[in-house]
């Protein structure tokens, strides 16, 4: 029923009943333990003209919880894919396969990050990956060991929702290629310190701002952070 909500968009009981041809009762029943799970919600439906007596037509829709139920069927696709890609083409098909895939999102943040100061530009990608489902969030880095002060230890971006993180989690090229893009946007070194993908409870990402920047594109690996999950991802 979640999947023909899904797939029909808000949907009367009526509907539904007669699409999957199960009594009144039966709907009810069904649709009460959909709400109950937070998968699906009612709206009153939109009317056109006079409308008649009587209360207002109540619609069921998916919400975003219920979306994200039906989401792992298409990361078990992707993940198939990518193996197959993988098994046929060698692991360079994948890095490739994931740096096309990145240009697009570099293409399009380019113009929000071009300019102003370097926490202004990262305060612009945080709010571009928030337009594309990241839920990202940027500010001062915290001194790394106590030896740097808060000024000169740089910015800190935070991604607090990954839409490909299992997938990434068996592909790792995928978060390699976007690191590598935030580091060409923002033209400074830049270290991706945690991961959803490997368990960790944020993707978290440094940018340098010490002395002078390094060409734009130029990554640093990270050698003697340490993150921890306590920490939810954050530079410790």
């Amino acid at each position: 029923m979640a999947r023909l909500i899904l797939e029909l968009g808000p949907s009367t009981a009526a509907t539904l009943g007669g699409r999957l041809g199960l009594t009144p009762a039966a709907i009810r029943r069904h649709l009460d333990n959909l709400l109950a799970e937070g998968l699906i919600e009612t709206r009153t439906a939109r009317t056109y003209g006079n409308r008649g007596r009587g209360r207002p037509a109540k619609v069921f829709v998916i919400t975003d919880a219920g979306r994200s139920a039906f989401e792992h069927a298409y990361d078990d696709l992707a993940t198939n894919a990518l193996r197959f890609l993988a098994e046929t083409a060698g692991p360079e098909a994948i890095a490739e396969f994931a740096r096309r895939q990145v240009s697009d999102l570099e293409r399009r943040y380019a113009p929000a990050v071009a300019r102003g100061d370097l926490p202004g530009r990262v305060q612009a990608l945080a709010e571009a990956l928030s337009a594309d489902g990241y839920a990202a969030s940027a500010g001062p880095a915290p001194a790394i060991g106590g030896s740097r002060v808060q000024a000169e230890s740089g910015e800190q971006l935070c991604q607090h929702h990954c839409p490909v993180a299992h997938v990434a989690a068996e592909f790792p090229q995928l978060c390699e290629a976007e690191t590598e893009a935030f580091g060409r946007l923002l033209g400074t070194p830049v270290q991706r310190l945690a991961t959803i993908a490997h368990g960790d409870g944020i993707c978290t990402t440094h940018v340098t701002s010490i002395g002078k920047a390094a060409p734009a594109g130029v990554v640093e690996i990270p050698v003697t952070t340490e993150v921890t999950p306590e920490s939810g991802g954050l530079l410790t």
